[in-house]
């Protein structure tokens, strides 16, 4: 596996690496710069790589300057997590590590390289801006697999752009004649109970899918806005004491001492033996969504989170909880009533039914 080094890094690693060997395939080849971000007010160092064929990101947080004599390891791991954090096929990524070979260093001279990884290392920032302002510092190698979600190449000729995460699934899944996907996966049910009905959302996710990311899942599927606070509570069969509440925030532990950090913690660990766990969403309003599993999928081959079925319609956000959503919901139904109007400017595109394309089976975006 050839990594090509930038000028900064080369220096920050006291080597002097030869040029480049472009005969060396594109998919066994990655450019990496090493940079520094901002979280919490404290500078961090942030090691970031990205693949000359696929353009796939592995980001790399907090990688000071002395962890770079370990800059090996700390490369080998970080690709192979990055890579089995999408749930591929273990046997498939073990099989590129493999056809990939020991870490060789050189010379970065690939200017289009180099602007991707830049942009990598911008992305990666804003990311970190957003997801781990207020949460305890954390190593993390896995930290870019998000990114490779969002479409690249955008800017030129139209039908050009591709995502990296698919690019990067087919070259892997071409060159070792694997099965792309193979992971256990569990169908779950969501519930918004608000009183007229239920909005109920059907949704297959990777059993190791983090709690932070569930959240973001379920903001997806329920339409909110990721306005407001939210927490995890995970109860026993049909006990009404709780098991365990987990919170995003080492701020939101001052104020319940028995809670625990979401941090690391997956769906996985804590949706098993009867179980169910409470979402709730904005602390105002009081949005509860019960979380119940149907099924546990153990070779699931496709790509998830996946939306399965909807119904009913959610509320827009701030409209005052469940009994401010039944008054809402009547002003809506009826055009005569003095406040539709202002309400309906309110609201904006808010319909009372769910929409077909809601509805709609479709991969879950996060």
């Amino acid at each position: 596996m050839q990594i090509a080094l930038t000028k900064k890094l080369a220096d920050a690693m006291d080597l002097k690496p030869a040029p480049s060997d472009d005969s060396i395939s594109p998919l066994f080849t990655w450019t990496a710069n090493w940079t520094n971000v901002y979280s919490n007010r404290k500078r961090e160092d942030l090691l970031v790589l990205v693949n000359n064929a696929t353009r796939f990101a592995v980001a790399i947080y907090q990688v000071k300057k002395k962890d770079l004599k370990k800059s090996r390891e700390i490369i080998t791991n970080g690709i192979h997590n990055s890579l089995m954090d999408l749930n591929l096929n273990p046997e498939m990524v073990a099989k590129y590590m493999a056809m990939a070979g020991e870490i060789d260093y050189s010379r970065n001279q690939n200017r289009a390289a180099t602007a991707w990884v830049n942009r990598a290392c911008l992305d990666s920032a804003f990311y970190i801006g957003n997801e781990y302002m207020g949460v305890a510092k954390m190593f993390s190698d896995t930290l870019g697999a998000p990114l490779n979600r969002f479409p690249v190449n955008y800017s030129k000729n139209k039908g050009d752009s591709f995502t990296p995460e698919e690019a990067m699934v087919a070259a892997l899944a071409n060159l070792t004649g694997e099965q792309p996907r193979r992971y256990k996966a569990l169908e779950i049910r969501v519930s918004l109970d608000l009183e007229v009905y239920k909005a109920t959302r059907t949704i297959i996710v990777p059993a190791n899918l983090r709690l932070t990311e569930l959240h973001k899942v379920l903001q997806n599927v329920f339409d909110w806005k990721n306005y407001h606070l939210y927490d995890f509570t995970i109860y026993r069969g049909e006990e009404s004491n709780p098991v365990t509440r987990l919170v995003p925030y080492q701020e939101d532990l001052e104020y319940d001492n028995e809670a625990i950090l979401i941090g690391n913690h997956t769906l996985g660990e804590f949706l098993v033996d009867g179980n169910r766990i409470r979402y709730v969403y904005d602390f105002g309003d009081y949005w509860v969504h019960e979380i119940e599993l149907l099924r546990v999928l153990e070779d699931y081959d496709q790509d998830s989170p996946y939306l399965v079925e909807a119904s009913g319609q959610t509320p827009p956000e701030d409209v005052g909880g469940v009994p401010g959503f039944m008054r809402f919901r009547e002003i809506m139904m009826d055009p005569s009533d003095p406040d539709h109007q202002a309400m309906n400017d309110w609201v904006g595109y808010w319909n009372v039914e769910l929409e077909q394309w809601e509805a709609r089976p479709r991969k879950i975006k996060i």
